[in-house]
């Protein structure tokens, strides 16, 4: 469980960067949660992945690094962003290189803590968090002082203000998740995915639009997968925190969770599997309609029971049902419903 735990968590990583760099916002979003989850059900952080539990957490912060409303910390006063600045101190500790990129990051999240702070006219908050930000009063003094400066002068648009923007520093962030990722290209999931791709003759545009074909032994192969996934999800077990009126709050992580069910269904590629009919071709590419059967109303009715209503994915994974979707379980329930 814990060395799949640890491949789920790199590729929840690979794909968070990715949708950070692209600033694709739902996707982003998605993986967020992922992430955080797969983290949160993290006994302790395996030595060679802190750098990359450390760069999931800032990247969520930077990308949350406006919302002054938003708390990480218990102490309400901790604004994302700099909360953001702890997690970039602890990457920097890891790694003995790229000192100017560095350098470069950590002036950029703190000039940009005090920005937000200002942009939203949090005169006193600005000055309260300059302190924070340089207890030592000799640390980066030249800097220290511009921002006292700006912080008087109650600008929101002061050039210095202006010329650390936070566009410059989400590029920043950009050009260091490149180099991250260069240096991490054992992604074992996106390895073996790559090489079944290429097994097949597939191309990743010929993969998206080819109708699945599965035989017996495939079907029992992904049997096997779909039993193993779902045996190894830690995430059942694991708390994080949400945000209830500008409060964190821990809370339990029900497996129903739609978001884990749809990752977990993309792993497995349930909606093929579960579409495949007797003649080897995906009904998701075929527009021949199936008569719901009574047997199948039952099976449906008793997951609902146990289940519950909206569930569907995962009445569909425990349910006996042939070549149906959970869409389509949705709308035959709805059916059922207007009959009774």
């Amino acid at each position: 469980e814990a060395v799949a735990a640890e491949w789920m968590l790199e590729f929840a990583s690979s794909c968070l960067c990715r949708h950070f760099a692209e600033q694709s916002g739902a996707e982003f979003w998605r993986w967020r949660d992922v992430a955080q989850a797969l983290i949160n059900g993290l006994s302790q952080i395996p030595p060679h992945q802190k750098k990359t539990v450390y760069l999931c957490q800032l990247l969520i912060r930077i990308a949350q690094g406006k919302s002054l409303g938003l708390h990480f910390a218990n102490d309400q006063r901790i604004s994302p962003l700099e909360s953001a600045l702890s997690f970039w101190t602890l990457l920097e500790r890891e790694e003995n290189k790229l000192e100017k990129l560095h350098e470069e990051i950590r002036r950029l999240i703190q000039i940009q803590i005090v920005a937000v702070h200002m942009e939203n006219r949090y005169f006193k908050e600005a000055a309260e968090v300059l302190e924070r930000l340089f207890t030592d009063s000799e640390s980066d003094k030249p800097l220290r002082v511009k921002l006292a400066t700006v912080i008087k002068t109650k600008d929101p648009y002061a050039p210095l203000l202006q010329s650390f923007s936070y566009s410059l520093l989400i590029s920043k962030i950009k050009s260091y998740i490149q180099l991250f990722t260069k240096e991490n290209e054992t992604n074992f999931l996106i390895q073996e995915a790559t090489k079944h791709v290429v097994s097949k003759g597939l191309g990743a545009t010929a993969l998206q639009s080819r109708p699945v074909e599965v035989n017996e032994n495939d079907k029992s192969d992904l049997e096997i997968k779909q039993r193993f996934v779902l045996s190894i999800i830690l995430i059942r077990d694991c708390t994080f925190l949400s945000c209830v009126n500008g409060k964190m709050q821990n809370c339990c992580l029900d497996v129903d969770f739609s978001l884990f069910w749809i990752y977990i269904n993309c792993l497995l590629g349930l909606n093929n599997v579960q579409n495949v009919g007797k003649n080897g071709v995906s009904l998701a590419c075929s527009r021949r309609r199936q008569r719901w059967t009574h047997k199948e109303d039952l099976e449906l009715k008793a997951g609902v029971k146990e289940f519950g209503v909206g569930n569907w994915a995962k009445i569909l994974v425990h349910g006996n049902f042939t070549n149906r979707t959970s869409v389509m379980l949705k709308d035959r329930w709805r059916t059922l419903t207007k009959i009774k």
